[in-house]
């Protein structure tokens, strides 16, 4: 049976938003604040440094690198529990943690860098890291619970499209509020905006449909049954040998990495790239580090309607659907940086348009592997996005360390050029390898326990789905 065909035979709720919106929009919210509080350093790092300030620091580029990377080797421990703890206690707590904690250590890390060095500020930025290890992997636990598979490109490409917002609106907003404010507002104005989100959710988020007070009986019945999720929630035992033996899944693991060597190179180091080849000062650079990301949330729209309007119409399949928008997002991005190393030096208006080609088709990821987690197994899709994320986000340390590594000049062109040829390689042999071996077909092992369950008929219709 086609998703059409399953469209046809589930009742939408006459109403045209219902809570599945609602916790859309608290889980893009959160994405925001967790991306802003992730990226903030890579601004306030340059404001800090700048030896024009009265209050700045003498820190290298490679402990500058040290700095950046750290919130990695917190962000790496908890992916895998935090997927296992998602699927046991629910997404909405973990988020609440997560994004609590961020709040907290935020507002200290002034005080950090005054008092302890860029030591404490790391310890901090560790802190970080660790609680934000529960992000994705809840995040994606409450997709797999609350977004209709009719409706998944779409919803899960607003949620996960606040990440890039997220970083757009604290590139643009960072340089202005270093230069009127200090530097130190920065980690007070994102401390202060999570703290509000975390109060609201407390009282607005839920863990899934079942446990919602607030949505109807109906939108309830319709997602539970696009979802094959009717009745009480199924458990399921995580089978671990067979999920790191799936080719399937290394495919998807891999891409993830390279996807987060390229990503996260750019981000943690544009603004330096901005400031020491080009001379950008810290509130333009702010505005220009950012319009790549603004440009990424622009597109990842079209990318998510246009997903769910060609499965809608069975133009091609979902397998074929994930890969054509990853190849986008990352062949672009790999061609886009090499053009970048041969930009006319001292020519800042190309290289921020190249720029933002690069980072803004890098939005086709988001409906090309980020969703295939959930495509490929819904009943494990937090325990996969664990597993991939802690690996890509190890990758994630290695590359604003090796960039740091490179760049002994970090005022010379050809040294950038080198780190922008790792990326755009990485990028390239990723997505060849999801092409050749990625699936979206749901995996065998996603129901382990298929004899305890005595009503398989809408599991039965959704596996035909893909």
């Amino acid at each position: 049976m086609s998703v059409k065909e399953v469209s046809n035979d589930i009742k939408k709720p006459d109403a045209i938003l219902g809570i599945r919106h609602l916790q859309t929009a608290m889980l893009f919210l959160a994405m925001v604040l967790a991306y802003g509080m992730r990226v903030n350093i890579s601004m306030a790092i340059v404001a800090m440094t700048d030896k024009d300030n009265e209050d700045s620091f003498n820190w290298s580029m490679q402990t500058q690198s040290v700095i950046l990377s750290s919130f990695f080797w917190g962000y790496v421990v908890l992916q895998i529990p935090g997927g296992e703890l998602a699927a046991k206690f629910g997404g909405k707590i973990l988020v609440i943690i997560s994004l609590g904690v961020n709040s907290v250590v935020s507002m200290l890390i002034p005080l950090a860098a005054y008092y302890g060095g860029w030591q404490a500020v790391c310890a901090c930025r560790v802190l970080q890291g660790l609680s934000q290890g529960f992000t994705y992997p809840s995040i994606h636990n409450l997709i797999g619970k609350w977004v209709p598979l009719e409706e998944k490109s779409r919803l899960g490409t607003i949620i996960y499209a606040g990440g890039q917002l997220g970083t757009a609106l604290q590139l643009m907003a960072s340089g202005f509020i270093a230069q009127y404010w200090g530097w130190p507002a920065i980690f007070y104005v994102n401390g202060a905006l999570g703290a509000i989100w975390t109060a609201f959710y407390v009282f607005l988020g839920s863990a899934s449909p079942q446990t919602s007070g607030m949505i109807s009986e109906e939108e309830k019945i319709y997602i539970q049954t696009s979802l094959g999720q009717v009745g009480e929630p199924k458990k399921f035992k995580t089978p671990w040998l067979t999920i790191f033996t799936s080719v399937p899944f290394l495919s998807l693991a891999i891409v993830h990495c390279c996807q987060a060597w390229g990503f996260w190179t750019l981000m943690t180091e544009m603004p330096s790239y901005l400031k020491q080849v080009l001379g950008v000062d810290i509130k333009a650079n702010g505005v220009m580090s950012a319009l790549p990301y603004l440009a990424m949330y622009l597109l990842s729209f079209p990318f998510g309607f246009l997903s769910d309007y060609v499965l809608k119409k069975e133009l091609i399949s979902i397998t074929a659907t994930r890969k054509f928008n990853n190849s986008v997002g990352l062949f672009g991005p790999a061609i886009a940086l090499i053009g970048l190393s041969y930009s006319p030096a001292g020519n800042v208006t190309m290289a921020v348009l190249i720029l933002t080609v690069v980072v803004g088709l890098n939005a086709g990821h988001l409906t090309g592997f980020m969703l295939v987690h959930i495509d490929m197994a819904p009943n494990f899709a937090g325990t996969l996005m664990g597993i991939t994320n802690c690996v890509a986000n190890i990758v994630s340390i290695i590359a604003p360390l090796a960039a740091g590594a490179v760049l002994k000049d970090e005022t010379d062109a050809n040294e950038w050029r080198k780190v922008f040829y790792m990326a755009s390689a990485l990028y390239i042999v990723g997505n060849l390898l999801f092409i050749f071996f990625g699936t979206s077909e749901r995996q065998k092992w996603n129901d382990v326990d298929e004899n305890e369950s005595k009503d398989t008929t809408s599991e039965q219709r959704i596996e035909k789905v893909v």
